[in-house]
């Protein structure tokens, strides 16, 4: 599905958005990068957009690697790494968040933009960014979400289940695609519910940011230090 999506998945998220998804990124990003030199981990990184941005915003001598399922996704992180003068810094490969290839305590960041709610077992998905952190790195997790008030909950759900996926379907030709996003939004645990979700992958200090009145969760947790 992600594959057939690709070429318009950029196009389509910044217009739907009203490019609002860019300033959730821009909020993200503060608790990614500190100004001196890491390994970054963008699990389930789609078209990369998140990924770019560490890249440009990491201090000199850090490194930045995606990881996605889709290939069709992938194809086109290469090429906007490029474009953006980073692909030096900047890796892609094609991988399962719920197992990933890499060492433990290999990176001292872990994000994930808009994906989780895509994994089919997220405790595992969890877990294995847990596992690959180094003692003291932090993950940061972006997530759509459901807005509580009422009156936003029903346009909310006027757009997104009925509005989105003709429009979507139109451009993508992919409907069932844009009828797939809402449905994940609306089955993705309340925010206290996947903090403890994240507490039990052995992160401390779990919490969450809201944006826009509710469409957007920013989900933070960290590694405990060695010895705590």
């Amino acid at each position: 599905m992600f594959d057939a999506i690709a070429p318009s998945y950029d196009r389509l998220n910044h217009v739907l958005s009203l490019d609002v998804d860019r300033l959730w990124r821009r909020h993200a990003l503060r608790y990614i990068v500190d100004g001196t030199p890491q390994r970054i981990l963008d699990v389930a990184c789609g078209t990369g957009d998140s990924t770019i941005s560490a890249a440009k915003a990491a201090a000199e001598g850090s490194e930045v690697i995606g990881v996605d399922i889709s290939e069709g996704m992938l194809a086109l992180v290469r090429d906007k790494a490029e474009k953006a003068g980073v692909s030096d810094r900047v890796s892609v490969e094609t991988g399962d968040g719920e197992a990933l290839r890499f060492d433990d305590r290999s990176f001292d960041r872990v994000t994930c933009a808009f994906g989780i709610r895509n994994f089919e077992h997220k405790d595992l998905g969890l877990a294995e960014m847990f596992r690959v952190l180094r003692p003291g790195g932090r993950v940061v997790i972006l997530e759509l979400s459901v807005p509580g008030n009422p009156l936003l909950r029903w346009l909310y759900d006027l757009y997104f289940l009925h509005i989105l996926p003709w429009i979507g379907g139109k451009v993508s030709g992919e409907k069932a695609a844009y009828k797939y996003l809402p449905a994940s939004v609306h089955n993705f645990p309340a925010p206290e519910e996947f903090c403890k979700m994240i507490q039990d992958a052995g992160f401390c200090s779990a919490r969450f940011r809201t944006f826009s009145l509710g469409l957007c969760r920013l989900y933070l947790g960290e590694k405990p230090s060695q010895g705590d």
